[in-house]
């Protein structure tokens, strides 16, 4: 019989379901996997050394630019470090305003990592499905920030701007027809509050439709099931967060755990998977997004009861309206500093974490008194898991690998920073 050849083989970056910039060099003995060698810094930006150089409220744009995919949680980390170095309570509908988008953000990164992890596999039509549902929500992105990606909604003290009243229609084209544009319009035609509410009743029957192509595909739980084993124990000791902890049988959330904003006040479960293996990592996304959707339900029928203010009226932190400032010379000139030296916050350190879609998402801030931060550290919840590509991979075919990455949900904006 032949003996099996060894190579050295690389995986990406040009690879599509490297995700953009992984670059894995892969030890093969035929076509098992010896050792993988995750080569990074592909899309190095040097984020926390720009950071260091700019004032605090300059640096909220760099945050959506980590997690290209999860843009408002990454801001959320951050305004929450800055809230806490200068011990500063936000009003209540801010809070809940900041939960409801965190989790709107939490469905689309499970949306996007959905149809992904499927096309990576071969299914082609889930990706199609999920970015229907993407579609709407990046409308609300759109709404309450101008753009649907890169929001920069959040703000230390709040949020930029309170909900709006109304949503963006869509208009008759060569492309729609009176009879289609009235169709779609017609979730549109309330408050913006309206059009979610109408997306959270809509949502869950997609979600059928999703598990529907995929949970009991036998194509799918061949390419899933028991790929990519990490047990309970192996999970903690490799610092796994999120989903990959949860789908370790781990009830890690927090949300429940270490409660920020008003989700102490949420009713939501934490799903846990058993094996730890592909399969139950999605299973434990999937059932995530009914459950995001559930809490954006509670968070809509609290705004609806409750107005009020959305942002801290401290105007050496908040810019003042422009009403003020076209009447007020005090703040005129308090619009005029904040634009362009910013505030500074006391001497002092602080770590705050929230949970991102992907798993922990801290900030270090480190200030010694002036306006730009001494230190800025991220805690990405995808660098763990990626060094442990190795250790998931070992044994499996190189087709598993692709598997792998997907069950990852790999972001490399956060990785490389």
């Amino acid at each position: 019989m032949a003996e099996i050849k060894s190579f050295t083989m690389n995986f990406g970056p040009q690879h599509p379901s490297a995700h953009g910039v992984l670059r894995l060099i892969l030890e093969l003995e035929g076509e098992v996997i010896v050792r993988a060698d995750p080569h990074i810094g592909l899309l190095h930006r040097g984020t926390e050394k720009l950071a260091d150089s700019k004032p605090y409220n300059q640096n909220i744009g760099y945050m959506d630019r980590l997690d290209y995919v999860s843009m408002m949680s990454n801001e959320h980390a951050y305004v929450l470090a800055i809230e806490k170095l200068l011990e500063i309570d936000i009003p209540e509908r801010a809070k809940y305003i900041r939960v409801m988008f965190d989790e709107i953000t939490r469905i689309l990164n499970h949306l996007l990592w959905l149809g992904a992890h499927a096309l990576d596999i071969g299914a082609m039509s889930v990706f199609l499905y999920a970015f229907r549902e993407r579609e709407d929500l990046m409308d609300c992105y759109e709404a309450v920030s101008g753009t649907r990606m890169h929001a920069t909604y959040y703000r230390p003290g709040g949020v930029a701007k309170d909900l709006p009243l109304n949503m963006p229609k869509y208009e008759e084209s060569k492309w729609k027809s009176k009879k289609e544009v009235t169709k779609l319009n017609e979730s549109r035609e309330g408050t913006f509050l309206d059009f979610i509410e109408d997306f959270t009743n809509r949502f869950p029957g997609c979600v059928d439709e999703y598990e529907s192509l995929l949970t009991d595909n036998r194509i799918w739980k061949q390419r899933t099931v028991d790929i990519g084993i990490v047990t309970k124990e192996r999970a903690f000791q490799l610092g796994f967060t999120g989903p990959m902890l949860r789908g370790s049988g781990v009830a890690w959330d927090l949300r429940k755990k270490q409660p920020y904003e008003v989700y102490n006040e949420m009713n939501f479960d934490i799903p846990i998977g058993t094996n730890g293996d592909c399969y139950d990592r999605y299973l434990v996304r999937m059932e995530e997004m009914r459950q995001s959707n559930k809490i954006i339900k509670q968070c809509i029928k609290w705004l609806n009861n409750n107005s009020g203010e959305v942002i801290s009226n401290n105007n050496k932190i908040t810019p003042p309206s422009r009403d003020e400032v076209k009447e007020d010379m005090e703040s005129l000139i308090y619009h005029f500093k904040l634009f362009t030296e910013g505030y500074c916050i006391p001497e002092g350190e602080a770590y705050c974490a929230v949970e991102h879609p992907k798993g922990e998402f801290g900030v270090t801030l480190i200030s010694d008194g002036s306006n730009k931060p001494y230190r800025l550290k991220m805690r990405a919840p995808g660098f763990p898991h990626l060094a442990a590509l190795n250790e998931m991979v070992k044994g499996h075919m190189i087709s598993d690998v692709v598997a792998i990455i997907g069950t990852q949900d790999i972001v490399f904006g956060e990785i490389d920073r």
